[in-house]
């Protein structure tokens, strides 16, 4: 029987490059989500489906619906994770004295049975930060801050969006219009169609009046909103205030909707600069971490996935610094032992390095493909002066150094 050998359709490998590349953008991610805070924690990837599940009766988020649904031998009923949030749940219901504010962060593997698209990946590695018991904008806006800090330093040019639940569900309550969720759902269609077309769809719930009411309402600046006192406009403009002493300015959008079953206040997203897609998104949901102790738990957070930032800004994630699999390579010339011994001296004092024991033209060779920048002969010679051959891979140049000194040049290059 021939088999297949394939990836499975919306799976894939990274290898070096990519896999470096990957590896320096987590490393990155990951330092800012520890400078303001943050602490790391780790969860399953397989869940009980019924913990999956949306809690709302009209019908489940596409992300929900998506999930992969299978069964462990004694036929429970689980699922693949599809996120990180609904976990935190779980999590609170378990140890509900965690200390409040819980500033957590995880970088990991979630799976989607989704369709495909440039960025878009089955499984994907999913990148969060969520504040849990702080119900001020101080929470929102220290979650923008970070995700500012990330893409600045990756050179990633965006636009920051923000709306409000509330503020959003007043409009549409102002127009008088009914079947309120059936028509945040074609308002969130607004990026991937035509507003005429957005507008045709809106005729089943609402008259040719009312979707014209709505859409002007929702070219209205914040001061509008805030002189008419429109539910959830002051926690919008509260944010915008407080995201400028961060020096980040999000605009007011009010026809952003992002999930329908659990945000409850001011939502966000960044956006690539000069399209509609959004690179990260997140908000606030009051209403989920606390729903298996019976009381209600402040919630914000933000996230993004690894795949679609490196699939949406690939010129710019192309200018990250690779760093070579080593700090140089040791090429032991039938000084078996020696050569051990140096490399394990040096790795003792945090220098990556690679033993080989090919011909020294071979071991040079996979040194240069590979990109790091010495290579170290260990020789009888160099055994007995105890002073070793340094070539700079770069300029070709070559001398004699002792360990001391050679522990000083591989150091610099860490």
């Amino acid at each position: 029987m021939m088999i297949e050998v394939d990836t499975v359709k919306g799976f894939q490998d990274y290898l070096p490059p990519d896999s470096l590349r990957r590896y320096q953008l987590k490393k990155i991610i990951e330092k800012y989500y520890r400078l303001y805070g943050f602490q790391p924690i780790e969860t399953p990837l397989i869940e009980q489906d019924e913990l999956m599940r949306s809690d709302t009766i009209d019908g489940e988020d596409e992300a929900v619906s998506d999930r992969f649904r299978l069964k462990d031998r004694g036929g429970r009923n689980l699922g693949l994770r599809y996120e990180f949030t609904f976990q935190l749940a779980r999590i609170f219901k378990q140890n509900p004295n965690l200390k409040l504010p819980f500033k957590r962060y995880q970088i990991g593997e979630n799976f989607r049975d989704e369709p495909l698209r440039t960025g878009r990946t089955r499984q994907f590695t999913q990148c969060d930060i969520d504040i849990i018991g702080d119900s001020s904008v101080n929470a929102d806006a220290e979650c923008l801050a970070v995700v500012a800090d990330i893409l600045n330093e990756l050179g990633i040019e965006y636009e920051i969006q923000i709306n409000n639940r509330k503020l959003l569900n007043a409009i549409i309550e102002s127009v008088e219009i009914d079947g309120k969720r059936q028509i945040l759902r074609e308002i969130d269609k607004l990026d991937k169609l035509s507003e005429d077309q957005v507008k045709v769809a809106m005729k089943k719930y609402a008259d040719t009046n009312q979707i014209m009411t709505l859409f002007k309402l929702m070219e209205k600046e914040m001061k509008f909103f805030l002189e008419n006192k429109f539910d959830g406009a002051e926690e919008a403009s509260a944010l915008i205030n407080r995201c400028k002493q961060y020096g980040i300015n999000p605009r007011l959008r009010p026809s952003l909707v992002r999930g329908f079953s659990y945000y409850t206040g001011n939502i966000f997203e960044f956006i690539l600069k000069g399209t509609k897609t959004a690179l990260v998104g997140g908000g606030r949901y009051d209403q989920s971490i606390g729903k298996y102790l019976n009381r209600q738990i402040p919630a914000v957070g933000i996230s993004f996935s690894l795949e679609a930032l490196m699939g949406l800004c690939k010129t710019e994630l192309e200018k990250l610094i690779v760093e070579p699999p080593a700090q140089t390579v040791i090429i032991s010339i039938q000084q078996d032992a020696q050569a051990i011994a140096l490399a394990q001296r040096l790795r003792a004092s945090s220098i990556s390095c690679i033993l080989l024991f090919d011909r020294p033209g071979k071991a040079l060779e996979y040194a240069n493909a590979e990109g790091i920048p010495y290579a170290l002969f260990v020789g009888e010679n160099e055994v007995e002066k105890k002073k070793f051959t340094l070539r700079d891979l770069a300029v070709g140049k070559e001398k004699q150094v002792s360990e001391k000194q050679l522990l000083r040049i591989l150091a610099k290059k860490k």
